[in-house]
């Protein structure tokens, strides 16, 4: 049907049968004296940097250290925030066939004990500390009860480890759908499931979105502030890079003032960031007094980007927006808008779909496919579909049906071009900030405090974190509690983006007729008009 909301997978020969291993010898071939990494701390004169020949080299080493201690096919976790040997241990496991298990330095003792025994990690890389959160002594205490956990290994010892390799150990031949990392995201259940994301995925994903559509280009330099343990941190902002031979500047951590004075220094081509980051960044004192002349786009994903924030963005700059539509599942962009449309499709539309990936709207009741203009749930099919939720067949059926086709969850139109405008989610997920929460996990922890007797979590407008999350408490009659008790009861448990910043108590939910809480219901009692 021409007519029907459905765009095919648009120059399928344009897939490489590649790995991560090979994208990175490709580089250090091509361009083994560039600049492939900096470490972007905030004193100029202690920044590392690594030419693609260094940092191949470490990441063979690594690699055969790796071989040392984990057969191939065995899952490594790693624990930290931005550091450059987070990403050499991404290069090394690739080399050495070990699927890289990437983990939120946020969580606390429960998330890390069931991201570390789902996924049966065989070891895990960690900061012994992060921002006062004592993460040696958290892992020590989860250790007992993960029979599979065999090393672990500091950061802070990372010379001694990465010289601990045999020289002659020989690296394996590593496949394209081998798998290359696991990355945890919230689904239905409302516990997170490892997305099983395989080389060529996450390769091609680089070379299609970023590289391509951006024109990325030999030698320029991408400040990266995404978190690593997220597929827009070391897929996207880090396979990119090495795909195009430029140059990635690793922030530690989000700072706006850090972020900007490296675009100036290292001479960034990219203004990028989730919606928040990007209104830190133009709202942060040293804004108007950063030279910005070498950018030359603006980027943002990970949440949904309001228009007036593009406008705003690009006013400012004097450069073209792109928004890139992404899931971890799908390696994760779907579609994206190109610096050469509109301003109105930059900032109103999440853009066409990347070359090779299928997209189509569907009914989420029959399956079937809606109308041009018409919402329903965004489906898209090709090679960056993951392989599945690790050891989740059950639910890896659900996501993905018997033609291929992964369902995002996602509510969308597509108009008669293929354009595409999120309308909400069949999910419930709450994107703050870019983070992922499932409210069903919050639910589970607060019913767990002796004097609530219902909950519901819900996300809400918020102008600078795109959603917060609000949390609708019933309390068990005769029992008093304030919300700053709930909330050091949730802190205590769960990372501190997931902790309830609105919270509003009640002694009844509006229901249906099946005795389900009408969660739209609470959802607009908060929403801003």
């Amino acid at each position: 049907m021409p007519d029907s909301a459905l765009v095919p997978a648009a120059a399928p020969d344009s897939v490489r049968e590649l790995t991560v291993g090979a994208l990175l010898r490709e580089a250090a071939e091509r361009a083994p004296s560039a600049t492939a990494l900096v470490e972007g701390v905030p004193d100029p004169r202690a920044r590392r940097r690594w030419t693609y020949a260094d940092l191949l080299t470490e990441a063979e080493a690594a690699a055969r250290a790796l071989l040392g201690r984990f057969r191939p096919g065995e899952r490594v976790a790693v624990w930290a925030h931005n550091i450059p040997e987070w990403v050499v241990l991404e290069l090394a496991a690739a080399l050495a066939g070990v699927t890289l298990v990437t983990v939120n330095p946020a969580l606390r003792e429960s998330e890390l004990r069931h991201v570390l025994s789902q996924s049966r990690a065989a070891g895990v890389f960690l900061v012994a500390e992060y921002r006062g959160s004592p993460m040696a002594d958290l892992l020590a205490r989860v250790r007992p009860g993960l029979p599979h956990l065999r090393e672990t290994v500091l950061f802070g010892d990372w010379p001694a480890f990465r010289g601990s390799g045999s020289p002659t150990e020989v690296l394996p031949a590593v496949r394209p759908d081998d798998p290359a990392q696991i990355q945890y995201t919230s689904g239905t259940t409302g516990t997170p499931k490892g997305a099983v994301l395989h080389h060529r995925g996450i390769t091609n994903n680089a070379l299609l979105s970023y590289v391509r559509t951006l024109d990325m280009r030999p030698g320029e330099s991408f400040v990266n502030p995404m978190p690593l343990f997220h597929t827009a941190g070391c897929v996207l902002a880090t396979l990119a890079p090495i795909a195009s031979l430029g140059t990635q500047v690793l922030l530690p951590w989000f700072d706006p003032g850090l972020q900007l004075e490296l675009i100036e220094s290292e001479r960034g081509a990219v203004f990028g960031g989730v919606p928040t980051m990007l209104l830190a960044l133009l709202g942060h004192p040293r804004f108007p007094r950063t030279d910005l002349s070498s950018v030359r786009y603006a980027l943002a994903g990970g949440a949904t980007v309001p228009p007036e924030l593009v406008r705003r963005v690009e006013s400012a700059l004097g450069v073209p927006m792109s928004i890139i539509y992404a899931q971890t599942e799908a390696s994760p962009g779907i579609t994206m808008t190109r610096l050469d449309d509109s301003p109105e499709d930059r900032a109103e539309t999440l853009g066409r779909p990347l070359p090779a990936c299928a997209v189509k709207i569907t009914d989420p009741a029959t399956g079937a496919v809606r109308a041009r203009g018409e919402i329903g749930e965004v489906c898209t099919r090709g090679y960056h579909v993951m392989t599945g939720y690790f050891d989740r067949p059950d639910q890896t059926a659900e996501a993905i049906d018997p033609e291929g086709w992964l369902h995002t969850g996602d509510l969308a139109s597509m108009d008669e071009r293929g354009y595409l405008r999120i309308e909400g989610r069949v999910k419930e997920l709450i994107i703050r900030g870019g983070e992922n929460i499932y409210p069903r996990e919050i639910e589970h922890v607060l019913l767990d405090h002796p004097a609530v007797h219902e909950v519901a979590v819900v996300g809400v407008p918020d102008p600078d974190w795109g959603e917060q999350v609000a949390a609708f408490v019933r309390l068990t009659p005769g029992e008093t509690v304030g919300e700053a008790e709930l909330f050091a009861h949730v802190r205590e448990k769960l990372a501190p983006h997931k902790t309830p910043r609105v919270w509003r108590f009640v002694t009844e939910f509006p229901l249906t007729g099946s005795g389900k809480i009408k969660k739209h219901v609470l959802r607009d009692s908060l929403a801003v008009p």
